[in-house]
């Protein structure tokens, strides 16, 4: 009964809202020509006032005159036009007779199709249907309840926590699949699933945390092929590109021909070749001339390594949008235990990038896995 309370008055306010304006438009139209017509007579009145004193000669007069007559003439005119086609008796009551024709239509239809006497249904009381009409959502929302009051239920986690990662709630996935292994073990699977949240969380940089689910997993299991792919992606992300490139091939060998992971492999090795083939043209250390330069004497080596670095500098300041640049750059001060130029390297990339763009933050990420980060 209050939905149909509530209904009348939203449609009787609707109504009036159309109604009231239409009810005094015939006298509307032919107010303002009127009012022009009294103007010009007033002015007509002023021309022979000033005539008498003087003001103005017998000629400016009658020009004066004839141009005002012109006008009353054009508003006369206009007001007749306008008067003609204003809004007619019968024209108002048909847009009453149609505005008032819709609530009564549409409450017919409603009333015949729809379910006003259906009762409301809280998210509680959806959460006690059957599943299989649920949503996602209300699915979600169900075993969040459960685990909200039973929350050493190890088998509710690990149920929970792959549908985390795929709705990408990657800190929620985290926690659940953290659980998962608490209450019920590390398996392959859960442990790559943590490595993979942990990966989401950070904006998909390959953290050290999430370098040691994975490792873990293929510990667990050595064919587990998300792993390996991370892994691989890891070194990507390190600058160490040929090595993840070795890498993804391997990984590609030991699949089988109806493997979901092909297509990703396949396309990392060829992302991974066309960087390669990039920055074998660019200046600037990798992973091997730095290890390289260790072996060298001291002279040697921190004139090589100053080369180098001051090269790799020079082209970021051409290119300061070089993300897997400032990353191969950050990595060699944290290789060679510079630390503070890392981290004026970190400060000036995010500059660069753009503070709360996402290249910055998978900088953030990256150079945070690294222990460094753009504030002392």
């Amino acid at each position: 009964m209050l939905f149909w309370i509530a209904a009348a008055l939203l449609t009787i306010g609707a109504s009036l809202a159309v109604l009231l304006p239409l009810a005094g438009r015939g006298a509307l139209p032919s107010a303002e020509p009127g009012h022009d017509l009294e103007v010009y007579r007033d002015q007509l009145g002023e021309i022979e006032r000033e005539t008498a004193r003087g003001l103005i000669g017998p000629a400016e007069a009658d020009q004066a005159r004839t141009e005002i007559a012109r006008r009353m003439i054009r508003a006369d005119r206009q007001r007749r036009r306008t008067g003609e086609a204003g809004w007619g008796r019968g024209a108002r009551a048909l847009c009453a007779a149609s505005v008032l024709a819709v609530p009564l239509v549409s409450w017919g239809l409603y009333g015949w199709l729809g379910s006003p006497d259906l009762p409301s249904q809280p998210l509680s009381a959806r959460l006690e249907t059957n599943p299989a009409d649920s949503t996602i959502e209300e699915l979600v929302a169900r075993a969040e309840a459960h685990l909200a009051a039973n929350p050493s239920d190890g088998r509710g986690w690990d149920v929970l926590a792959p549908i985390y990662l795929r709705l990408g709630r990657f800190p929620e996935a985290v926690t659940a699949f953290s659980n998962a292994i608490r209450f019920e073990g590390s398996t392959a699977q859960r442990q790559t699933g943590l490595g993979e949240a942990i990966a989401g969380a950070a904006g998909g940089v390959v953290t050290a945390e999430s370098r040691a689910a994975f490792e873990r997993a293929l510990t667990l299991q050595p064919d587990t092929p998300a792993a390996s792919f991370y892994l691989a992606t890891a070194l990507a992300q390190e600058g160490r590109i040929e090595e993840a490139v070795v890498s993804w091939q391997g990984m590609l060998s030991s699949l089988p021909p109806d493997s979901p992971w092909r297509g990703a492999a396949e396309q990392a090795i060829a992302e991974g070749r066309r960087n390669s083939a990039v920055a074998a043209t660019e200046p600037g250390p990798d992973r091997q001339d730095v290890e390289a330069a260790a072996g060298m004497s001291d002279s040697d080596r921190n004139a090589m390594i100053e080369n180098m670095v001051t090269g790799l500098d020079q082209k970021l300041r051409k290119n300061p949008h070089d993300l897997e640049g400032w990353f191969r750059l950050v990595r060699s001060y944290v290789v060679l235990g510079r630390t503070q130029e890392a981290r004026d390297a970190v400060r000036r990339a995010t500059e660069a990038l753009g503070e709360k763009s996402e290249a910055a933050g998978k900088l953030a990420a990256f150079s945070g896995a690294l222990g460094i980060s753009a504030v002392d």
